[in-house]
This record gives C-alpha cells, sequence and structure tokens, in this order.
C-alpha cells in the first residue's frame, strides 16, 4: 500500500532543497524595524538648523577640540560678558565659566512643552520678549520660542557632535565654537511660528512670522542677529529667527541705519577714539 503522506513529505523536501525553504524560517520571525537616520553626513546643511541637535548624537564620547591657528591668535575673551551689548562671535568669546547670573524662565509660548534649560533668557530680555510675543500675538502673528539659552557645557556637546558628523572645519561653517554662541550669554533666542514650521530653517524667511520680526523686533530692543547680505561681517549665513537682545536704544539705532552688531560696536570704538 502506498504510503501518500511519505510521497507528500518527501516532494515538498525536494522543492525547499531547490528553493531554499530554509529562509522561511527568518520570515516567520516577527518583524524587527531597523533605525535609519533622518538625515546623512552629506545632507545640505542648509536644510538643517545651525545649531539644532536632531540629526546629531550628543552624548557619544567627547572629541578634542583646539582652536585653529587662524583663530586662536585673533579670538580674545570679552571683558564684560555680563554688558547687554556684548559683541560674541568667531573672534571675541565668553570666558570658560561663564554663566548669566540672572537667568530666568521666559513665559512665553514655546515649541515645546518642557521646562529646560532653553527655556531660558536673562530677566531682562525675558521680560521684552514677553512684551513682544504680546504684541505679535495682538496682530494675529502668533510666536514661538525655539531655543534661548545655552550652557557652554551643552554647547561643546552640540559642536561635538557636529565635528564628529561633518569634521571640524565643516562644522565651524555653521555651528558656533564653545564659548563664541551667543545662546551662551543668555541674550539671545531663536523664534518661530506657534506652529513651530520651519524653526531655525531658512525656509522662515518670507514667513509672515519674519516679516513682523523684521518690522517690529527693535521695538522691544532685539535685533535680527545675522541679516541678509552681512555674512561677511557675522560670520553667519542669514538667519531671520535669531534675535539678540541689545536694549530698545541700540537696537532701533542697529536697525535703523541697517547695522551689524559688529558694525555698531566699530563705529562707537571709533568716536570714542
Amino acid at each position: 500500500m502506498i504510503n501518500k503522506k511519505g510521497i507528500v513529505m518527501a516532494a515538498i523536501s525536494t522543492i525547499c532543497l531547490l528553493s531554499a525553504c530554509s529562509n522561511s524560517t527568518n520570515a516567520q520571525q516577527p518583524y524587527s524595524p531597523v533605525s535609519t537616520p533622518v538625515h546623512t553626513a552629506t545632507a545640505p546643511l542648509a536644510k538643517t538648523p545651525r545649531e539644532s541637535t536632531n540629526t546629531v548624537n550628543t552624548s557619544a564620547s567627547p572629541v578634542s577640540l583646539r582652536p585653529t591657528a587662524s583663530t586662536s591668535t585673533a579670538m580674545k575673551t570679552v571683558t564684560q560678558p555680563e554688558a547687554i551689548d556684548v559683541l560674541v562671535n568667531k573672534q571675541n568669546k565668553l570666558p570658560e565659566k561663564y554663566t548669566p547670573a540672572d537667568l530666568v524662565y521666559a513665559d512665553v509660548r514655546f515649541t515645546f512643552k518642557e521646562k529646560i534649560e532653553k527655556r531660558k533668557m536673562r530677566k531682562e530680555a525675558a521680560a521684552a520678549l514677553k512684551q513682544m510675543f504680546a504684541a505679535a500675538d495682538q496682530d494675529h502673528v502668533p510666536l514661538a520660542g525655539v531655543s534661548a539659552y545655552r550652557s557652554h557645557a551643552r554647547q561643546k556637546a552640540i559642536f561635538e557632535a557636529y565635528v564628529r558628523r561633518d569634521g571640524e572645519a565643516k562644522a565651524r561653517t555653521y555651528s558656533a565654537y564653545p564659548g563664541t554662541s551667543e545662546h551662551e550669554t543668555g541674550l539671545a533666542i531663536d523664534v518661530s511660528g506657534s506652529n513651530g514650521r520651519c524653526a531655525a530653517t531658512g525656509c522662515f524667511a518670507g514667513t509672515k512670522e519674519a516679516k513682523w520680526l523684521a518690522q517690529h523686533a527693535s521695538s522691544y530692543g532685539f535685533i535680527i542677529r545675522y541679516p541678509k547680505g552681512k555674512e561677511s561681517i557675522t560670520g553667519y549665513t542669514y538667519e531671520p529667527w535669531h534675535l539678540r537682545y541689545v536694549g530698545k536704544t541700540i537696537a532701533g539705532e542697529i536697525t535703523s541705519k541697517q547695522l551689524t552688531l559688529e558694525e555698531y560696536k566699530q563705529q562707537q570704538q571709533t568716536s570714542s577714539s
């Protein structure tokens, strides 16, 4: 009597040998998604916030940072880091252990819920920011904070993360070397619309929020710190979202004369000499 079950099993074995049936075991296992980075090291930096950490790992081992030969000779440490009009840029750095003494949580809308460091600003700047946000609300242009204060340690971690991703030379073209970021002063903040779209990215330019800030920010003591067409002076590309508090008087003069903070300070130095 023919064993039909044995014939069927033999046929299946033959088919498996011909079609690599052993892979069927893996196919039946639960699916495990693989994490794929949104951006790679070769992604266009113009589409990435200059100092955002969304695409870099800031918790990895630190890297060795040394000022380049060109920057080490030109870079100076500011003597009055607490001054409202302090100039911090690629040539002027804050003292290594400087922390603003009057940091408070800015009482305005942010694009995130957590009560963390980057909600903070110096007291005077935070009060001015609250007034400006209230005025924007009245004009039906609701704003939101993206990132304000950043400690030296945080800035160092961010910069090191970009160095690991792109190399130090490239990182310096879009991210501030530790000690040279305005965010460390407690006087700077990145701003977006309340919906968070185009936060700290190039597409913010031309939005109603960017236009409102360009027209009204100086009335509350803020300037667009990195204006268009002044890249060779500021060292950074146009950032309509990056506001710097300097007080109403200075902000009014800088804005009316279409200056940068660098140009204003140079004029002040020239007139006093």
